[in-house]
């Protein structure tokens, strides 16, 4: 294993360390418990938390500031983080309209902001991310996971809140966004989970996985390697039989956000290409892709492969996304 490394059991502490020191002007780190907040405490609004397990960088931490978060709770390498990060990320962010967790659907970390949310003593409420659409279950969730929509999510309810917004309001458009979102990755190579010292899953250099989830986890099946446009056409047909599956049926010329997220060892080169593959399609089915994303913004750590999703939009999600945001991972209109 070749990484830049000192000590396995060091490498959390050091990376949040540096990235606070590099982003000093917008994120303040806490140590045990690890997390972190805005440097400027926003005042009057509902606190956006969110959190998971480390190696999807820049998710959640990226995302801490103006117009999305207003703390993250980091776990260890793929480890959901405990509720006392919660808890202590709650009291130092609440700001006397209640909390709102983001919460990806992993069974560990469903259960630990469960726990945190019964012991505040303050309103609080969460969403819970759902998008990818490649699996009902797998090793880490019951029912479907969440992965690259929780971004699209965080940006939109963080911009909500911004405006004072009340709690029930953040919350339902939260649950709006992720009903309205579906994702699927394809993983070409494993990841290495720093304490494990090897691949997590074995594949070889003729073979692909479909559906793959962001830790790893099985997808929908393996498969030979084939040219891009026959791996994205099949990720497409995905997204679009999933809404059909959920009830949902956009409308002729149906407005939509096309995010292509890399998992950490794509290069932006494929990922555009992706993208280009990717609007087409979509567009032949309807959708006017107005807004994009591309680049890494959920990884998994050092694997190479990309996920797609599809956003539907409306005129709510639409000012949302659009709205000013100024963190270490996003930056617009401020």
């Amino acid at each position: 294993m070749k990484k830049f490394i000192n000590n396995v059991d060091n490498i959390l502490v050091e990376s949040l360390s540096g990235f606070a020191k590099a982003h000093s002007d917008l994120v303040e780190l806490h140590l045990e418990p690890n997390f972190l907040t805005r440097a400027n405490k926003a005042q009057n609004k509902v606190a956006i938390i969110s959190g998971g397990g480390s190696g999807h960088e820049p998710l959640h931490a990226g995302y801490i500031g103006y117009g999305m978060l207003d703390a993250a709770c980091p776990g260890h390498v793929f480890t959901s983080p405990t509720p006392d990060q919660m808890l202590m990320a709650a009291e130092a962010v609440h700001a006397d309209k209640g909390v709102l967790f983001i919460v990806k659907n992993y069974a560990g970390d469903v259960m630990n902001f469960e726990m945190a949310a019964e012991m505040l003593p303050f309103e609080n409420a969460t969403v819970l991310t759902s998008d990818d659409c490649a699996v009902i279950n797998s090793t880490y969730t019951t029912g479907r996971r969440g992965v690259a929509g929780t971004v699209i999510v965080e940006k939109c309810v963080g911009s909500l809140a911004e405006t004072g917004a009340d709690l029930k309001a953040c919350k339902a458009l939260g649950d709006k966004v992720n009903k309205q979102t579906a994702s699927i990755g394809v993983a070409l190579t494993s990841c290495t989970v720093p304490t494990a010292g090897r691949p997590t899953f074995d594949i070889n250099e003729s073979e692909l996985e479909i559906g793959v989830g962001i830790h790893g986890e099985p997808g929908r099946r393996r498969e030979a390697m084939r040219e891009a446009d026959e791996i994205v056409g099949d990720c497409v047909e995905a997204i679009l039989t999933d809404f059909k599956i959920r009830d949902i049926h956009p409308t002729n010329k149906h407005e939509a956000l096309l995010l292509i997220n890399g998992f950490g060892a794509t290069p932006l080169m494929e990922l555009y290409l992706i993208f280009n593959t990717a609007a087409k399609l979509f567009n032949l089915q309807g959708f006017e892709i107005s807004r994009s994303l591309v680049g890494n913004y959920t990884t998994a750590l050092d694997m190479a492969g990309a996920s797609i999703t599809l956003c539907l939009l409306d005129d709510e999600i639409k000012q949302h996304w659009d709205s000013p945001v100024h963190t270490a991972a996003l930056r617009w209109g401020k």
